[in-house]
């Protein structure tokens, strides 16, 4: 079975070729940047390149696209060619070529506008059944190909699993008031509370996938960290999170208080992965609860796989 990474070079893909290749599975990467984990440089949007690189391959790993921060340095015609019809073409050529699941790497900012409830009202409880409010270009541009994900195991019947992933990425966040409030670390590991995945668990949500994806047909999944929060917690999330937290992990008050880290004062939404767990088979091992433990063994916070990864940016302002 050979299997196609798209997006080879940037965190996820990489990732998942790593890991496929100490399977021993037959892989082969194409980014439009040269990396190790790159066997084709060339870009999704043409079909030529793209029809060369499918040849033989049965399993399609679609992690490539602009992201989130991408919406201040690109057009948005770049965000239509790349995440739509880049993901057009490779679905109608996957199509073509009998390719038997195509896992298409979403994420949880398709929920856009809908992910931050108005003032007073208690935090979002975001499953699969949320409807989405893109608020960008890129959310549109997501959510669109999700739906062309959906429309390919309608009328093709090739099998498609949607993984809306929430952030795995070890960069600054990208909110400038954040950055400034908190180290990195401090931020991220509060992000385990509700809206952060590691990496090697994102892997593992996407290998399942696959393994899954003919028996499934198509679906949409949020790939989070299980969160320790329940529906009784939205309200008091939104007006007093330190609170609720110290109720569910007492043990983080004095860890953080020795390193000078702080919790945010309100969580505006949790990511539900219940459906991900249960239909998938999906376990992550990464929530907040292991997080506190490395902290407290002195150990990093990221992971090994993470580790060697490493801080890659983004392309080029343009």
């Amino acid at each position: 079975m050979k299997i196609l990474v798209t997006g080879s070079a940037g965190h996820l893909g990489e990732a998942l070729v790593r890991t496929l290749q100490q399977l021993n599975r037959d892989v082969i990467g194409l980014d439009i940047k040269p990396s190790p984990f790159t066997t084709y440089v060339g870009s999704i949007t043409n079909r030529a390149f793209v029809q060369r690189c499918l040849a033989g391959v049965t399993t399609v790993f679609h992690t490539a696209t602009l992201h989130k921060p991408h919406v201040d340095t690109h057009s948005r015609q770049e965000f239509i060619d790349v995440n739509l019809t880049g993901t057009l073409t490779l679905l109608e050529e996957s199509a073509a070529a009998d390719v038997q699941q195509f896992i298409y790497t979403s994420t949880t900012s398709a929920f856009g506008d809908a992910l931050v409830p108005p003032v007073g009202q208690p935090a979002a409880w975001i499953t699969e059944s949320v409807a989405s409010v893109p608020k960008n270009i890129y959310g549109v541009t997501k959510e669109a190909a999700e739906n062309l994900c959906q429309l390919f195991w309608r009328n093709h019947k090739l099998p498609c699993i949607v993984l809306r992933t929430s952030r795995f990425f070890p960069e600054e966040d990208d909110d400038a008031a954040k950055r400034t409030a908190y180290s990195g670390d401090n931020a991220k590991a509060n992000e385990f509370l509700f809206r952060r995945v590691e990496i090697g668990d994102a892997v593992q949500a996407h290998l399942l996938a696959a393994a899954k994806a003919r028996e499934i047909g198509f679906s949409r999944y949020i790939i989070s960290a299980t969160s320790p929060f329940t529906m009784a917690d939205l309200q008091g999330l939104r007006s007093d999170a330190p609170g609720i937290v110290r109720r569910v992990a007492p043990g983080y008050v004095g860890l953080y208080d020795r390193l000078g880290w702080k919790m945010f004062p309100e969580i505006d939404r949790v990511y539900v992965n219940e459906k991900a767990r249960r239909e998938l088979g999906w376990d992550p091992l990464y929530d907040f609860g292991y997080v506190l433990k490395q902290l407290e063994a002195g150990l990093e916070l990221q992971s090994p796989l993470a580790r060697v990864i490493g801080v890659k940016g983004y392309h080029e302002s343009v």
